[in-house]
């Protein structure tokens, strides 16, 4: 049905490699507060038990991604000027489903962000990931972006481009045969900044989540309608430092804003599940939920 309007790819064979490193954020020219996120080390994560109620962590994202019962395809969405590439994944449900944007780390759009698509919609939604780095042109887009790459190429990227092509990307979904009309954003490290800043910018985002990136600036704040849901580890002073101005803010204005801190959880906690000596994967276990429940309640199932 969408074929005049996409170019659809065939999802490529996953070569073997290492996971990529927690994610860093960078302060871009192109945007106000969009700070640096301190690089993790997937070497200090301990394996863990994999549970098909949460997302996969990265080292066993490409597994289930194999293993998955469920529809995915890339799509390539017209964006204005430009288009974007997008990974999308489709529930098995008998009712349409609304949709929610999944926004990728600096790492770009990686194994685990694609495990973590497939988690939401193995929970019920439409889930959309757009490669934010598709004009950058960069190798194996499709499967793993050289992480030196992805994080020098984020750090050029214009803000205004970047919800163009989320906003592109949502309205594709909302308009699949299958889709509800109503849509929420989910991003991590980086991305969670950007889920939190998409909120400043669409009036009609129905919900955002946040999981340990920075709140935008206090001039930004009014401009936020949709319930905001914030996910952070208790080890990352950085970013919980940005919490108190939004949630002084979003209150005097009337607006929905519930942070949660899970301590001794560090940075980038769902993708290192088995780091901070057990604090990571019991932050997962409240997370997620949370992040399905903060959806359903605001978007439906």
């Amino acid at each position: 049905m969408h074929d005049n309007l996409v170019r659809r790819f065939f999802f490529p064979s996953m070569a073997v490699a290492a996971s990529l490193a927690a994610c860093t954020t960078t302060r871009s020219s192109t945007t106000a507060d969009h700070s640096e996120h301190d690089s993790l080390s997937p070497s200090a994560s301990a394996a863990v038990p994999q549970t098909a109620a949460l997302p996969p962590d990265a080292s066993s994202a490409r597994a289930r991604l194999s293993a998955s019962p469920r529809h995915a395809e890339w799509v390539m969405i017209p964006a204005g000027a430009d288009s974007v590439r997008a990974f999308i994944v489709y529930p098995e449900r008998k009712t349409n489903a609304p949709v929610v944007v999944v926004v990728h780390e600096i790492y770009g759009l990686s194994p685990w962000i694609r495990g973590v698509a497939d988690q939401l919609a193995a929970d019920g939604f439409i889930a959309i990931a757009p490669d934010l780095l598709t004009a950058k042109n960069l190798p194996n887009p499709t499967d793993s972006v050289p992480a030196e790459l992805a994080t020098a190429a984020i750090r050029t990227l214009n803000q205004d481009d970047v919800h163009r092509w989320i906003s592109a990307a949502a309205n594709y979904a909302m308009n699949l045969p299958s889709a509800v009309k109503r849509y929420g954003i989910v991003g991590y490290c980086w991305g969670g900044g950007v889920s939190f800043a998409h909120a400043t910018r669409s009036p009609s985002l129905g919900a955002s989540v946040v999981y340990y990136g920075t709140s935008p600036d206090s001039a930004a704040l009014p401009s936020v309608k949709a319930p905001v849901l914030g996910l952070y580890g208790g080890n990352d002073a950085r970013v919980n430092s940005t919490i108190p101005r939004a949630d002084s803010a979003l209150k005097a204005l009337g607006r929905t804003y519930e942070p949660h801190i899970y301590e001794g959880a560090g940075h980038g906690f769902l993708r290192q599940q088995g780091g901070q000596n057990g604090a990571n994967l019991t932050a997962t276990q409240q997370a997620w939920p949370a992040t399905i429940a903060w959806f359903r309640r605001y978007l439906g199932a």
